[in-house]
């Protein structure tokens, strides 16, 4: 299934609107404005809590850990390179790596070595914008979860740091 996640401009913390392919509503992602790190939770569209996202502090390299009903479900971290960003993934539904371009704008995530999602970032938006094509037999909103936290590592953090 293919998804459109769009960053809000306008908005305190990191907001998205997640629709699918024929622009229906389908997840809902608030970032906590004044945190230490970022904190993000991942919501259906019947408010229900699906995956916090945590970013992790004081590593050499960023980390972030995804839960579920207050469980730990994903360790997302991001490998030493030097041209193409790479992130190494621990999770309970498998393992997982995320390789990308050298621009850092499309993506392959891998899960034991087969591609079950593609991620691209427009060029030209307001706000971050990703096309993410999700196999059909993945859990839809983790997968999003970790476009999620890309965004926060490659493109985020860029502007926050200056």
């Amino acid at each position: 299934m293919r998804f459109l996640v769009k960053q809000k401009i306008f908005s305190f913390g990191d907001n998205f609107v997640i629709k699918d392919d024929e622009g229906n509503d389908r997840f809902v992602v608030k970032g906590k404005v004044f945190a230490l790190g970022d904190k993000l939770r991942i919501y259906d569209m019947q408010g229900q809590e699906l995956f916090y996202i945590e970013q992790k502090l004081l590593r050499l390299l960023p980390e972030y850990t995804i839960y579920k009903s207050g469980q730990a479900v994903a360790t997302v971290k991001k490998d030493f390179t030097f041209f193409k960003p790479r992130f190494s993934i621990w999770s309970m539904y498998g393992n997982y790596t995320i390789q990308g371009n050298f621009w850092g704008m499309d993506f392959s995530i891998l899960k034991n070595g087969r591609q079950v999602a593609q991620v691209s970032k427009r060029w030209l938006s307001f706000g971050d914008t990703y096309g993410v094509d999700i196999a059909d037999d993945e859990d839809y909103a983790f997968i999003l979860a970790l476009v999620i936290v890309i965004d926060q590592v490659l493109h985020d953090d860029r502007h926050n740091n200056r």
